[in-house]
């Protein structure tokens, strides 16, 4: 049985299960930015992506985010997940996605963008090596 990494003495385990973009009124605030600030600010974290939220984890040829068009308005400002995980991965972040819920989505496993890995049952962050698990 294959074991990932542990963590250093600190790190904690954030856990995503919802792709929620972030909306009009909290367009800079969404889960991954504050993943960003609470890596930077308590000597870093770990994220295991489960359910729809493994979609923030896909390659998509580099496609930037949507707009989103109001009556006459396009409004660009909001978030891109996969932006956001590359900052958190060149920021030390370790990024894992569930594989079960990969499949399910028909993710290919070259599809997941450069560092990210895949929580397979023989390969997931061991929950009880982290200072704190939060779910988010």
């Amino acid at each position: 049985m294959t074991v990932a990494p542990q963590p250093t003495t600190g790190r904690r385990l954030l856990v995503v299960e919802r792709a929620y973009r972030g909306s009009v009124e909290t367009q800079f605030a969404d889960v991954l930015y504050l993943a960003r600030e609470l890596n930077r600010q308590q000597d870093g974290l770990d994220i295991l992506l489960r359910g729809l939220a493994v979609t923030f984890a896909t390659a998509d040829d580099d496609a930037p985010a949507r707009s989103l068009r109001i009556g006459r308005i396009d409004l660009d400002t909001l978030p891109d997940p996969r932006a956001s995980l590359r900052t958190l991965l060149a920021e030390g972040a370790g990024v894992w996605a569930e594989e079960a819920d990969l499949t399910g989505l028909g993710t290919a496993p070259d599809r997941l963008l450069p560092g990210v890995r895949r929580a397979r049952p023989d390969s997931r962050p061991d929950w009880s090596a982290y200072q704190g698990v939060h779910f988010l």
